[in-house]
């Protein structure tokens, strides 16, 4: 075999990513290139094979036969490459755990919390890849990820981790301190948008029937930009409990009202099944799930806060989040986080 009658393997690369999207555009955002750059590699390996590789129905870009079955082949040859690479750095690959999740959920939930995985397990080199993008297992180099859907995962293995809820919440300084006593009282406060959390379902939890979304203002695609405004006293936003329990128990945040707002998605624990058993994915879960059960028990200690009226001041000055995690671990927590993770972990 003449390796030198070989295409360029940017060209291959191209063209498998615009097979599997059919898509020059998926293709591009996937490869980090433009459309025109995919596009010109694909030609150009048309030219150097003298076959047609695509055609076009419309505006729709289909795969000629030759097409199919090339792409068939370059994509078994591609994993062939990749799996053999993984077994070339096997050794170094068993110390690095890689992890992909919301970006969001990353900086909020992970990231404040990941000291005590590094302290416990100093033998595991972890990659938080945050990215809103969903991970392809067979493409991608990573071992789990935590995703935030409807835990239709076919091929992985799928643990529900958290369920997730919405409500509205402020600065405590927002207008000199002068928050909406009532839902209705919210027509009279700028409120924050959001791409994922619309207004529109709390509303109707609220019984807020002649509330409309709403459309003017800056429009927040990443979750954690949204709590940040918040934070600043830009308005009032409709916030997930799981990105902002630390800002609410340190007082930066205050809930307005009792009401959550339904949510059809949850955060779930997904990886491959070959990699459930190994160490450094095992010893991830287990952590993981240690935090969920002490962010279950967080949530317990703000709502009793908010029964006994304790304000934002007060809570700081206990030592916010920290200081009541470390008191509830101080106190027996530990034990009853391991038997609440257990009780995740039960759940099919």
């Amino acid at each position: 075999m003449d390796l030198r009658q070989l295409p360029a393997l940017n060209a291959i690369r191209a063209f498998e990513a615009a097979a599997r999207h059919e898509n020059f555009s998926r293709a591009a955002d996937e490869l980090f290139v433009t459309h025109g750059a995919v596009s010109h590699q694909v030609r150009a390996l048309e030219d150097e094979l003298g076959v047609k590789l695509f055609t076009r129905n419309g505006k729709r870009l289909c795969l000629t036969d030759a097409g199919m079955r090339y792409a068939q082949q370059v994509r078994t040859a591609l994993m062939m490459l990749a799996d053999a690479t993984r077994q070339v750095r096997a050794s170094d690959r068993d110390r690095r755990l890689v992890v992909s999740m919301l970006s969001s959920f990353a900086a909020r939930f992970v990231t404040p919390r990941i000291g005590t995985f590094i302290e416990r397990h100093p033998e595991i080199d972890v990659e938080l890849q945050s990215t809103n993008a969903l991970t392809d297992f067979a493409r991608d180099d990573v071992d789990l990820a935590i995703r935030f859907g409807f835990g239709s995962y076919p091929g992985l293995y799928v643990e529900p981790l958290l369920d997730e809820a919405f409500f509205p919440a402020c600065a405590p300084t927002l207008n000199g301190g002068k928050l909406p006593q009532t839902p209705a009282d919210l027509v009279h406060y700028n409120l924050l948008r959001s791409d994922d959390e619309l207004w529109r379902p709390w509303f109707d939890a609220a019984g807020l029937d002649t509330l409309t979304e709403p459309k003017r203002g800056i429009l927040y695609q990443d979750s954690s930009n949204l709590l940040q405004a918040a934070i600043e006293g830009q308005g009032i936003a409709l916030v997930r409990r799981s990105l902002a329990l630390h800002d609410l128990l340190d007082g930066r945040l205050v809930r307005l009202f009792d009401i959550d707002g339904p949510s059809p998605w949850h955060y779930f624990f997904v990886c491959p099944p070959p990699l459930l058993g190994t160490p450094r994915v095992q010893a991830f879960r287990t952590w993981i799930l240690q935090e969920v059960a002490q962010f279950k028990l967080l949530c317990d200690e703000l709502d009793a806060r908010r029964a006994a009226g304790k304000c934002p001041e007060e809570c700081a000055r206990e030592g916010g989040w920290k200081g009541i995690a470390a008191r509830s671990a101080g106190t027996g927590g530990t034990e009853d986080e391991t038997h609440a993770a257990s009780a995740v972990t039960a759940r099919p």
